[in-house]
């Protein structure tokens, strides 16, 4: 491994004194997203996600000095240290929670702490790692497998969705720890929730994840990496397999009644066929063409019309949402509209008997805590108003730097990230779903350096503003 190199000058990258094991480039995402499955299976899937991110950090710090980081990085360090500064009101009595807490809330709040630093260094382990020593293609077909690890736990989610396994992490776990709510729902693996939305039992798949909107989420995030490593960079054989793993998915994504997963998919779609359209030569813009039709025709003919209307003749949980933010933001401004409260809070009382408060059986029924059920609602009462726009910044400022870009994988990026914006509002998205976004975020600004024929970013300690554009 003599031969690979950094980006900037001619340190080396990877050599046996840095690697002991003389594995190549990469191997802590080959470990993670290869083995998910297992993980989940163990209980370990977002462990091991974050453990993998310690072997990436040791690499960075290796080769400090030469170290770059992408336009607007200072915004996301801002973000990473009022995060932080949320750990002095964690024990703030917020308006309409319920006032106290006990330790459990600083294990919540050091989880998405440690989720927030992961997401940090996979963007720069991958963004500093050249096309040579990492390839673009090994990354995308790491998320391809992903999309089809997905699918095969929304099909069993789907026709079982009474599965649910004891994972060895949970038995070895202390029965206080074991059975909290929000330790269980990482270390128990099931694979769906079972929901009565249309007046009858419906399954939501959830597995290799911890809930429904996650698999929804991943769903959409991994899908443009499938599309462009099993069906446009691919062979024939390939290809085919690809439509039929398509073709099955579709039954988790219409039966799942997941309106945020489809609203995402019909955006995403749109986007993806103006870009082939704008930069495309005729080839590119009748494949396109003709995708599209068959897209539509399938549509047409599924059951995804009707049960759409279906769907949205029955809210379900269209009340509940809409009082849980208004409460949200309520008591994010009137409390700590600066700096939050640090991490989520129990509802004082039942959220107005929009349900009927917690019942036996029904989960849903029971009142959310204040900033759940939607990320930027987390933002919002965790982080304040100062830490969801340094969030959504630079997220946005990546955005409008790649939109405009002609290659494959910032058309994939950008896609993943209007999905992102999309899920915001009702998705909780730390963990998988915002791991993934920022991958796609690092091939984005990788491609556009090489692009450019180097390092076009600025040394990381003078690369924490948005100087040049990059």
């Amino acid at each position: 491994m003599t031969g690979m190199r950094g980006i900037a000058g001619n340190t080396p990258l990877a050599t046996p004194r840095l690697l002991p094991w003389r594995t190549q480039p990469g191997w802590p995402l080959s470990v993670a997203l290869l083995g998910f499955p297992l993980w989940w299976i163990l209980g370990l899937a977002n462990v091991v996600l974050l453990v993998m991110t310690v072997p990436m950090a040791v690499t960075l710090w290796r080769r400090r000095g030469t170290l770059v980081a992408p336009g607007g990085f200072g915004v996301w360090l801002f973000f990473l240290v009022w995060v932080m500064l949320g750990v002095l009101v964690l024990w703030a009595d917020a308006p309409f929670a319920e006032p106290g807490g006990g330790a459990s809330r600083l294990l919540v709040y050091g989880w998405r702490l440690a989720w927030y630093f992961s997401f940090t260094v996979v963007l720069l382990y991958i963004g500093n790692l050249s096309e040579h020593d990492l390839p673009s293609g090994r990354i995308g077909k790491l998320l391809g497998f992903m999309f089809v690890v997905t699918t095969v736990g929304g099909l069993i989610g789907s026709f079982f969705p009474s599965i649910q396994l004891t994972s060895p992490v949970e038995m070895a776990l202390p029965a206080g720890l074991a059975e909290n709510s929000f330790v269980r729902d990482i270390v128990h693996p099931k694979v769906a929730d079972v929901e009565s939305i249309l007046g009858f039992d419906q399954a939501r798949p959830m597995a290799p994840f911890a809930y429904a909107n996650t698999w929804g989420a991943a769903y959409a995030f991994f899908l443009p990496y499938f599309l462009l490593t099993w069906v446009v960079r691919a062979g024939t054989g390939r290809r085919v397999v690809a439509f039929a793993i398509l073709a099955a998915s579709l039954w988790p994504v219409v039966y799942s009644l997941n309106r945020g997963l489809w609203a995402a998919l019909g955006v995403m779609g749109l986007f993806g066929v103006v870009k082939l359209l704008q930069v495309g030569g005729p080839r590119v813009i009748a494949w396109t063409a003709g995708m599209a039709a068959v897209g539509a025709i399938v549509v047409a003919l599924s059951p995804l019309p009707g049960l759409v209307q279906d769907r949205l003749e029955n809210p379900h949980s269209n009340n509940r949402r809409t009082l849980l933010a208004e409460e949200t933001t309520r008591s994010a401004l009137t409390g700590s509209p600066v700096v939050g409260f640090g991490s989520t809070r129990n509802v004082q009382g039942d959220l107005g008997q929009v349900a009927g408060g917690a019942q036996v059986g029904c989960k849903a029924c029971e009142s959310p805590p204040l900033g759940t059920q939607g990320h930027l609602w987390l933002l919002l009462f965790a982080n304040g108003l100062v830490g969801t726009v340094a969030f959504c910044a630079f997220f946005t400022l990546r955005f409008f730097r790649h939109w405009r870009d002609r290659g494959a994988y910032s058309l994939a990026g950008c896609a993943v990230l209007i999905a992102c914006g999309l899920f915001m509002i009702t998705y909780d998205m730390v963990e998988v779903p915002l791991y993934t976004v920022m991958i796609a975020v690092a091939l984005m600004w990788r491609a556009r350096r090489d692009a450019r024929g180097g390092p076009a970013s600025r040394p990381f300690a003078r690369g924490l503003t948005a100087g040049t554009p990059r």
